[in-house]
């Protein structure tokens, strides 16, 4: 089973690139820019074609959430136009194709987490990009699966365990926001869960739709720092109080929802896989970045 994946840089590309080295039977193929522009649509069936997937990883996209509200068009242009194109592309070959959003596309209201059949309203320009991806995606290809995942984290690429560690080197003290909610998810865990979710897709024993991706078990974002530092010091790394704030304390350009907590149970059900708990997989990646090899990864 060849994977190709789109985002060569991006945490899920370089978790995907990971585990496929470890698994019988699968090649992971990353292509990005220049052979693969999202914001150049004419790109982008060529280089897929060129790679001769099984099955597409749309994984690429415009993540700068803060900035696309200054910047809506290209926003949309990679995160929906294109999105839609290598879905398209995927489907002219004739074969499934796996795209990730977001939980962004929820106003964050609800009391309780998120299913798939809830309705969307996305309160951000990055937020409305996703959504309108989603639905290019499951327009242009009838075999699909969307994944919305949340609060990627991962030993790879700029992420909040890093930034967290990065701070606690030089501060006794960080601020983090305690007033919104979701579900701290692990890169190497999306693709762990991609490629099991693949084989079944290949097989035509998957059912095509939408489905909630992330880690299981809740937190704020304080109390994912909390446990990102604690257990940065038992293993010997930087640590730092961590002082609860508001959001409103914290102003950005983009709205957060304040509740983005999702339900996996949709797609346990299905596919028979659910994440670890997201304390032990924020561990594990926690204790490789403090791993002597590996520290340097912490300024990349």
């Amino acid at each position: 089973m060849r994977l190709v994946v789109t985002g060569r840089d991006g945490q899920v590309a370089a978790s995907l690139l990971e585990a496929g080295q470890g698994a019988a039977g699968v090649e992971v193929i990353a292509i990005g820019r220049p052979q693969l522009d999202l914001a150049k649509p004419d790109t982008v069936i060529e280089a897929i074609a060129a790679a001769k997937p099984d099955i597409v990883v749309s994984a690429a996209a415009y993540t700068a959430v803060d900035q696309a509200e200054d910047e809506p068009d290209l926003a949309f242009a990679v995160n929906a136009v294109g999105a839609g194109k290598v879905a398209q592309a995927a489907s002219r070959l004739g074969v499934p194709v796996i795209h990730l959003s977001t939980d962004y596309v929820f106003d964050g209201t609800k009391d309780a987490a998120y299913v798939e059949t809830d309705a969307t309203a996305p309160t951000s320009v990055y937020g409305a990009s996703k959504l309108a991806g989603e639905q290019a995606v499951a327009a242009a290809n009838p075999r699909h699966l969307i994944l919305r995942t949340a609060w990627v984290y991962s030993p790879f690429g700029k992420n909040f365990v890093k930034t967290m560690l990065r701070l606690a080197a030089d501060r006794d003290e960080i601020a983090v926001v305690a007033d919104q909610w979701g579900n701290p998810t692990s890169a190497l865990d999306i693709a762990d869960a991609i490629l099991h979710a693949a084989a079944q897709l290949q097989e035509g024993a998957a059912t095509s739709g939408l489905y909630h991706l992330a880690g299981t078990g809740e937190a704020n974002w304080s109390g994912f720092a909390r446990h990102i530092l604690d257990t940065s010091r038992v293993f010997g790394g930087p640590w730092a109080r961590v002082r609860d704030i508001a959001t409103m304390d914290y102003p950005t350009k983009a709205r957060r929802p304040a509740n983005s907590r999702l339900s996996n149970a949709k797609f346990a059900s299905i596919f028979g896989w659910n994440a670890p708990d997201w304390r032990q997989s924020t561990e594990a990646v926690v204790r490789r970045l403090l791993d002597s090899e590996t520290k340097q990864a912490l300024t990349a």
